[in-house]
């Protein structure tokens, strides 16, 4: 998606694209590292300074889209000794 082709309300903070999908943050966070959803960085007018602060934005209708295909992958218990 090309960055002119999105809206104001169509980048949101990592927390607000997790409760919008129900996908897990690292999970946004790995595709977004991997190339496969663009991220972008946040408004530095909104920053506290205290270093707690949310600093980059994701747009929600690739999230979305690669939200559709999202299956939860159990992790495997620990071996017993």
């Amino acid at each position: 998606m090309h960055p002119a082709e999105l809206y104001p309300d169509d980048l949101v903070y990592e927390h607000e694209a997790t409760e919008a999908t129900g996908v897990p943050g690292t999970v946004i966070r790995q595709w977004a590292r991997r190339g496969k959803i663009q991220k972008f960085t946040g408004d530095p007018k909104q920053y506290s300074g205290q270093g707690h602060e949310y600093k980059t934005m994701y747009a929600l209708p690739e999230v979305k889209a690669r939200a559709a295909a999202y299956k939860p992958t159990p992790q495997r218990a620990r071996r017993a000794a």
